[in-house]
């Protein structure tokens, strides 16, 4: 199995996968190889590049929302899914909001914001290419269960903001930023290994036949779960600290080498 992060990883930064790496991974695949899209995106903003991978037809598996739900891809069956709490968004709602910034969660293909014309919720579209939706009673437009929230602003005040979050939710919810303008909101525990360790025993597949490949913090405890963990070379100098192995960086298919070097 080879376990891939999307962003700084399997993507350049067109949020593109190259030819060289599409035609590694497709060759590893015809050759028994399971391949495992790992992201933080929601589920429908994976889809594609699953599609660009023919998971569907090789048995992939999609592990969306930093492991919070994991889909088969050739059966289309959620074979994990943590929700998170519908109880903690309306104290979350008024928390952002009094700190003047805004939130999303994802609802099929679309995405469900706060403010629509908002420069972080249009990045997200961009990412994921989802259109956006505004709701004007967020809390109560929303269909739950959802797998997160994704809260948006400034780097400086999201920082005080992701302080006072985790403080005023632990052991309900966890919140750590995948970007300097993006603050998770999640289940707690939830995390790409643990989550990575439920798939592998449902597939009778042991760590050490793993590879796990990434590029920031969401992305450590899959390199240190894995038989062999990869950080690329634009991965923070303490991500690369963790890992077995450091590939080049995801402008210069890093994983396309890992994938021809050990596969």
């Amino acid at each position: 199995m080879i376990v891939l992060d999307l962003d700084g990883t399997l993507t350049n930064s067109k949020k593109e996968m190259t030819p060289r790496t599409r035609a590694a991974l497709l060759r590893a695949e015809e050759k028994g190889v399971t391949v495992v899209l790992a992201s933080g995106r929601p589920t429908y903003g994976i889809t594609a590049l699953a599609d660009e991978l023919d998971l569907k037809t090789y048995g992939g598996y999609i592990l969306a929302f930093n492991g919070g739900r994991i889909t088969d891809s050739r059966t289309g069956r959620v074979v994990y899914d943590q929700p998170l709490d519908p109880a903690v968004v309306p104290p979350l709602y008024d928390m952002v909001k009094a700190s003047g910034m805004e939130m999303l969660t994802y609802q099929d293909e679309k995405i469900a914001a706060t403010k629509k014309a908002n420069k972080y919720v249009l990045h997200e579209a961009f990412i994921n290419k989802m259109p956006v939706v505004e709701y004007d009673d967020f809390v109560n437009q929303v269909r739950y269960p959802i797998n997160k929230c994704l809260v948006v602003g400034d780097p400086a005040p999201l920082h005080q903001l992701e302080l006072e979050v985790v403080e005023a939710f632990k052991g309900r919810m966890d919140a750590y930023r995948s970007a300097g303008f993006f603050l998770e909101c999640v289940p707690p525990g939830i995390d790409k290994s643990n989550s990575l360790r439920q798939l592998i025993k449902k597939l009778g597949i042991s760590r050490e036949q793993v590879i796990a490949c990434g590029d920031g913090y969401n992305d450590q405890s899959m390199i240190e779960f894995a038989g062999l963990g990869v950080a690329m070379a634009n991965a923070p100098k303490d991500i690369q600290d963790k890992a077995d192995y450091i590939t080049y960086s995801n402008e210069e298919d890093g994983v396309a080498h890992v994938v021809e070097k050990f596969l």
